[in-house]
């Protein structure tokens, strides 16, 4: 019986089997798509995701591949500067298509044992109390595992076959996208989308090199199927009566459409059986929130879940990842239906636009809605305590190097500023770690595989309570 099957092999599901695999679980990832996907949908790695490969020790690996950008305009597209005082050691936007985001967890992936079968249509799930058996297309074979982790997407076949409901709004307006050829002059597409951009947000041409744009603008209506790509006489057609003209586009590479629906699973767990990603959450993607929702979905469970198939997880722990993910979900649903109705050409949505401008002014709202995009703001909820509790530790020098150095291998870590302190019993789980750091203002931190702060203090007894609240009782001493 294989430890874990996941459902979906995109940038969630490729993460997720690699956080997995760092603890030594078994995994098998099952794609439909025989090949790569051409879609080039999301464009890049907010800050909270960033830190995360540079966690995991990936980060020179997309540095290499990507471009860094201010962290501005992000919030409706309206334009303003970089916030100060970002909580982050990696305050910019890493410019890099999704199509290589996922190919290069798939890689990391695979490098740590991980098995991935292309061409496997996961059709059908059921559970009992032993298992998960998992029916696929084509030859009827079944598969069997102890878990499943549906991260197949906002149709997801593992959430309807668990009967999990998937609440929300259906799509009122859809803007097509798609990578195509212009026949247009640099100079003229540039008079184009300043006179357009002036009211019209979704519209757009980005050149992406040797002749080739990636081209958006709205559509007429939302598409009875919105699972069939527009055509180019479609795209030709909205554009002119956006922008006037056609930009004489020509020779696509790929055309899709999307919509503004907004849709939260009712509950990220049944039984056995997991989601993550858009199989549990469907939003617009303003603000370029949805690969990095699913990514830091998969990076929360990753080290629960692999917990729970070790025999050591503590009561509640893999319901904790519904718990902490989906309220983190709910916010960007939100955010993204309010950043939807400011881009609206409506006069109420436009005065209210013009509203919130002034009010990003102030710097403690402009710094507030960005930490909602890059997500750097989030705060699980431990209980009273310390500021930083249930916060991401950013990462910070130490005398031996850097602090996200020191936890590529995904484990927990005690830093440890008093030397006092003890992890006996969780030193298989818990690396202990004596070290002073000038930006650390507190003794002592108990930070989970993922980064968060999970307790704060100097007092042994109280330090070994909340080693057994997440990692479990302490293996005997020999």
């Amino acid at each position: 019986m294989i430890d874990v099957i996941i459902a979906g092999a995109g940038p969630t599901g490729a993460m997720l089997a690699a956080e997995l695999r760092l603890h030594g679980v078994g995994v098998l990832a099952l794609e439909k798509d025989h090949e790569p996907s051409k879609v080039v949908r999301g464009l890049g790695l907010h800050a909270r995701s960033i830190e995360v490969m540079d966690q995991r020790g990936l980060l020179s690996r997309f540095l290499e591949h990507g471009q860094k950008h201010p962290v501005g305009g992000f919030f409706a597209g309206i334009a303003k500067p970089q916030p100060e005082g970002l909580d982050t050691a990696h305050a910019y936007v890493l410019g890099i298509p999704q199509t290589i985001t996922e190919r290069l967890l798939l890689e990391h992936a695979q490098e740590l044992g991980a098995e991935i079968r292309r061409g496997c249509e996961v059709i059908g799930v059921s559970q009992d109390d032993d298992g998960v058996t998992v029916e696929l297309a084509g030859t009827r074979s079944r598969l069997r595992s102890r878990y499943l982790v549906g991260c197949d997407g906002g149709r997801s076949t593992v959430r309807k076959a668990m009967g999990i409901g998937f609440p929300g709004e259906p799509a009122t307006v859809e803007t097509l996208l798609g990578e195509m050829e212009l026949d247009v002059p640099p100079e003229t597409l540039d008079a184009v989308m300043a006179e357009v951009r002036k009211t019209q947000l979704r519209f757009g041409a980005m050149p992406l090199g040797d002749g080739v744009y990636r081209v958006i603008v709205p559509a007429d209506k939302v598409a009875e199927d919105r699972a069939t790509a527009p055509t180019l006489d479609e795209f030709k057609r909205q554009l002119v009566l956006t922008a006037g003209t056609d930009l004489g586009v020509h020779s696509p590479r790929w055309l899709s459409r999307f919509g503004d629906g907004t849709r939260l699973a009712e509950d990220y767990r049944s039984g056995r059986v997991l989601l993550a990603g858009d199989a549990a959450h469907v939003h617009p993607p303003t603000g370029g929130q949805g690969l990095n929702l699913g990514v830091q979905d998969a990076f929360n469970l990753g080290w629960k879940l692999a917990a729970e198939v070790a025999g050591w997880a503590p009561e509640g722990l893999l319901d904790s990842y519904g718990t902490e993910r989906r309220p983190v979900a709910a916010d960007v649903l939100d955010n993204t239906r309010a950043q939807m109705e400011l881009m609206s050409l409506e006069p109420g949505a436009q005065a209210v636009r013009r509203l919130v401008t002034e009010l990003m002014d102030f710097p403690g709202v402009s710094r507030h809605l960005t930490e909602k995009i890059i997500a750097i703001g989030i705060r699980y909820d431990f209980g009273e305590g310390h500021d930083v509790l249930g916060r991401r530790l950013r990462d910070i020098p130490l005398k031996r190097g850097r602090l996200y150095d020191l936890m590529h291998a995904g484990r927990a870590m005690l830093l440890d500023q008093t030397g006092r302190l003890a992890v006996d019993g969780w030193a298989d789980r818990v690396d202990h770690v004596v070290e002073a750091s000038e930006e650390l203002d507190v003794s002592a931190v108990l930070l989970r595989p993922d980064g968060h702060v999970a307790w704060v203090g100097d007092d042994q007894a109280d330090l070994i309570a909340h080693l057994e609240k997440w990692f479990g009782s302490p293996r005997e001493q020999t």
